[in-house]
């Protein structure tokens, strides 16, 4: 019955669609989508993946932010990833847990 997984969505305070945009559309490169005019009343902002699926960035007004929740995304070049984050201002984490897959890790604003 189920056939994949359509989107994952990310909570975010109020206000997160700038920060959103920079990371999410500048940074990573991925495009935006016009949200539904009928969700767009809830703030937020959506994303689309690569392979056809979605990220969204909803909007939660108590927001708390979590150590360990995240979405994990693959690219084709970490080494040009590396890069794009110092031109961009964003520092990455290595991880080597899983040597010999190299990994790191980002904070999204």
């Amino acid at each position: 019955m189920m056939t994949g997984i359509d989107h994952v969505l990310i909570e975010a305070p109020p206000g997160c669609e700038p920060s959103a945009r920079q990371f999410f559309g500048d940074f990573l490169g991925l495009p935006e989508l016009p949200k539904p005019t009928a969700l767009a009343w809830r703030g937020g902002i959506w994303f689309a993946l690569p392979d056809g699926r979605q990220l969204h960035i909803g909007v939660t007004q108590n927001f708390t932010p979590t150590d360990k929740g995240h979405v994990a995304l693959r690219c084709t070049d970490l080494d040009e990833l590396t890069e794009r984050a110092a031109a961009h201002h964003i520092q990455l984490s290595p991880d080597t847990e899983l040597a010999p897959l190299r990994r790191v890790f980002a904070r999204d604003p």
